[in-house]
């Protein structure tokens, strides 16, 4: 089953999944608004991805592309103007956007061929801010051996931070700057978790990258 099927098919369970777990939605949302505190004032962006809208609606990001039928109609019921497409074919012009957005790479296609989109799509100078959860720490781990019994991991593909690093480098990406937050088991955060610096502790990852 395809991952777009998958999301259409499985949308309240998608959103039955962050009202169970505030604390981790929220504390990936401080982890991101800090990276984006790092951008200049009054620009334009993209979120790549965007499911239901969740974070773009807090973050005050009024675009976003999203294949999934049933995700994009929740998005836009938010406020924001969804394009149907790909990350790996963003339906915008070249030197589009100030800056890109995703929250979650394991459900690509090919994270490749999003980075290149990306790169063609941002403005000189523009700036890509990537959330994933890190492969090598704990709830990377407990994702991956849980995958066979999860619908949405069955399929997916999880990064280290060295490969996501290696990868943004041959896309043409620089200035890498990394933060992190969810420390501990996922059942075990009851509170929303400030982000530290660097990686190598939490399992939700964010780097924010600038093109070349």
């Amino acid at each position: 089953m395809k991952q777009t099927t998958i999301f259409n098919t499985h949308t309240a369970a998608y959103e039955a999944w962050y009202n169970k777990y505030p604390q981790v939605y929220l504390s990936e949302f401080e982890a991101i608004k800090e990276q984006f505190q790092k951008l200049p004032e009054n620009i334009k962006g993209v979120e790549i991805g965007l499911g239901t809208g969740r974070f773009s609606q807090l973050l005050g990001i009024k675009e976003g592309v999203e294949p999934s039928e049933e995700m994009a109609a929740l998005a836009a019921k938010k406020g924001i103007e969804v394009i149907q497409g790909t990350a790996e074919h963003i339906p915008y012009k070249d030197l589009s956007f100030d800056f890109v957005l995703f929250v979650t790479i394991c459900h690509l296609s090919n994270f490749k061929e999003a980075l290149i989109e990306s790169h063609r799509i941002l403005k000189p100078k523009g700036s890509i801010v990537i959330g994933f959860i890190d492969k090598d720490q704990t709830i990377g781990k407990a994702y991956q051996a849980k995958r066979k019994d999860s619908v949405f991991f069955k399929n997916a593909v999880f990064y280290s931070v060295s490969l996501v690093t290696r990868m943004l480098k041959e896309a043409g990406f620089k200035n890498l700057v990394f933060n992190q937050t969810l420390f501990g088991e996922l059942d075990e955060i009851s509170q929303v978790q400030l982000p530290k610096s660097g990686f190598g502790e939490g399992s939700f990852v964010v780097v924010k990258a600038d093109k070349k």
